[in-house]
């Protein structure tokens, strides 16, 4: 690609190309990589165990992540302004999605969280996550622009709607991303200590009264501290095909355990990566993660531009507490929770959905560079010694 665009190429591509964080791009396409190897070798045994073809899933997976990938590289060539327009359409239309669900969804072990669509289930609360993170961000953004805008209550609105369609479905565990999205945009925003432990109070005390009111999360909470009380066969699975596949693993295609893993495409695929490719396998993915999330935040930093740092770090923020609820669950660390593994998962919802907010991630943490203006050229390695105090730009 770089032999393809000179520094001087003012095409859409062309500067894209020279301001987008390569690194980020890179990192998220391994991701992708590792996803294909995951869904191909844990899928067949789920498809022949339900009775339809082995390569169900995997043909799924990719006609679906081709065009979310290009949809994540389309969403990052887009200015700010591009950027919340389309995000509140999608909030919008996600939020009534999710109103529809609640009368014509498809329930599913208990939970009414899916559109029945042709040829394709849509769970609009997978879409409802990224678009919140924006709109909120826009809105406490706006007040501090704007001491008369009430961005803050606006987005206090935004956020009870939200999580009460979210409760209603019901969905813990979008329930507590969401929370957590809110919880870290207020925090980057600056906001008074009071508003943040208020939250963080809520927060408490709605989980704390879910194990009350809902049975699923009185289940789960309970076989998670007492494994005894309850079926734990997908955890102890999980588990146990980690330990099978020690530092290095089985092999890709040679596990067994995965065999009798009902949802080893989906929620437990970060187990089938454990037993089939071992430990060093599992610290890459995780490395991985920890990468495009702390770059990101280091990306952000280095912005002036208040609804990008607030954007950027809720969209972040999602994907690496996805990610921890995800592994955290496969080990036995946190409660069982149905989360798909950003990137690596089966399930074509989750994944368009994460391809929009890395698309968001990567055309906000892009470099600015004035209009009419080449991209920054290196400066060549003697100059630069020769101007030892001279401040050197962000990537050159």
């Amino acid at each position: 690609m770089t032999a393809l665009f000179s520094r001087a190429d003012q095409s859409v591509l062309g500067r894209w190309w020279w301001t987008v964080d390569r690194g980020l791009l890179f990192a998220t396409l391994i991701l992708a990589v590792c996803g294909i190897v995951l869904v191909m070798t844990a899928s067949p045994p789920v498809a022949l165990r339900i009775g339809i073809d082995q390569y169900h899933f995997i043909k799924r997976h990719l006609i679906v992540l081709f065009p979310a990938l290009l949809m994540m590289v389309g969403v990052s060539l887009l200015d700010r302004r591009a950027v919340w327009r389309i995000s509140s359409i999608a909030l919008v239309a996600s939020l009534l999605c999710m109103v529809l669900v609640l009368f014509i969804g498809m329930e599913i072990k208990g939970a009414q969280r899916w559109l029945d669509l042709p040829g394709f289930s849509l769970q609009p609360s997978e879409f409802v996550k990224p678009a919140f993170a924006i709109a909120a961000a826009w809105l406490m953004a706006r007040q501090k622009d704007r001491p008369d805008f009430p961005g803050t209550g606006v987005a206090a609105a935004l956020y009870l709607a939200t999580i009460t369609l979210l409760l209603l479905q019901p969905d813990m565990g979008m329930t507590v991303v969401v929370t957590c999205i809110y919880g870290v945009e207020i925090f980057l925003a600056g906001f008074p200590f009071w508003l943040m432990a208020a939250l963080a109070l809520v927060a408490l005390g709605g989980l704390v009264g879910s194990y009350f009111v809902f049975d699923h999360v009185h289940s789960r909470i309970d076989r998670f501290m007492d494994p005894s009380v309850g079926d734990n066969y997908q955890v102890a699975k999980a588990i146990e095909a980690i330990r099978s596949g020690g530092v290095l693993g089985a092999g890709p295609g040679q596990g067994t355990v995965k065999l009798s893993l009902p949802d080893a495409h989906a929620d437990f695929i970060f187990a089938v990566g454990g037993e089939e490719m071992g430990l060093m396998f599992t610290v890459f993915l995780i490395a991985l993660f920890a990468f495009i999330i702390l770059r990101g935040f280091n990306r952000i930093m280095d912005s002036e531009d208040m609804f990008s740092i607030l954007a950027a770090g809720g969209l972040l923020s999602m994907l690496g507490l996805q990610a921890l609820i995800h592994m955290g669950a496969n080990v036995h660390l946190l409660p069982a929770k149905g989360m798909t593994l950003p990137f690596i998962s089966y399930g074509g919802s989750s994944l368009l959905a994460v391809a929009f907010a890395m698309g968001v991630v990567l055309a906000l943490t892009r470099r600015q560079i004035k209009p009419g203006t080449p991209a920054p050229r290196r400066r060549p390695s003697a100059e630069r010694k020769r101007l030892p105090g001279r401040r050197r730009a962000y990537g050159q």
